[in-house]
Formats: structure tokens, sequence, C-alpha cells
């Protein structure tokens, strides 16, 4: 599995970053390799963190040249302070089942 994390500072979030940034998720979500999406505020909520979870890196990469996508990366500066990337291969996974989340299978 692989996690996909996009660490942002927002800056003006207009109506063209929400709707671009919903045809995305739509287009994530229907990826057969898609596993789940998780969104965090930082504590002080001045930076957020988008996990989308994949199955192998081949949907990776079919998500990252989505043309909608790319069209977002380009245009970046108009909606953020600044932004980080990491993917991250996941090799395992674990808890007390308590809480909800995603598992390796």
């Amino acid at each position: 599995m692989y996690a996909c994390s996009f660490m942002f500072i927002p800056g003006n979030l207009d109506d063209e970053f929400y709707a671009l940034d919903k045809v995305i998720d739509d287009y994530a979500r229907s990826l057969e390799g898609f596993v789940g999406v998780d969104r965090w505020w930082s504590k002080d909520s001045t930076a957020k963190n988008v996990v989308y979870f994949f199955t192998d890196h081949e949907t990776v990469t079919t998500f990252a040249k989505f043309p909608e996508h790319v069209r977002a990366k380009k245009a970046y500066a108009k909606w953020y302070e600044g932004y980080q990337v990491i993917i991250s291969e996941v090799t395992a996974t674990y808890g007390d089942g308590k809480m909800p989340g995603l598992t390796l299978s």
C-alpha cells in the first residue's frame, strides 16, 4: 500500500479550488487501487494534510497524471502559501481495533 501525503498551508481557497479539489477527489475514489483518504489539520489549524492511500505504485502514477491533478499542481501558488508531498510505501498497520482505520490485507 502507498500513502500519498499532500501537506499545505492554505492561502486563498476560492470556488475554483474547491471545484477542482472535488473533481480530483472523485477521480481518486474511482480508481481500482483506491483504498481510502484521511484529512487532518495541524493543531494550530495553519496547515492541512490530505493522505490518499492506494494499493500499488501504478495507481499512484495514474492519479498523479490525471489531467485535472496536473492542472492543479501547475496553479498551486494561487491557493497555497506552501506545500510538501510525501509518498511512502506502507509496510504495516496496527492498532487495538478500537479506532477505525486502514489495514493491509
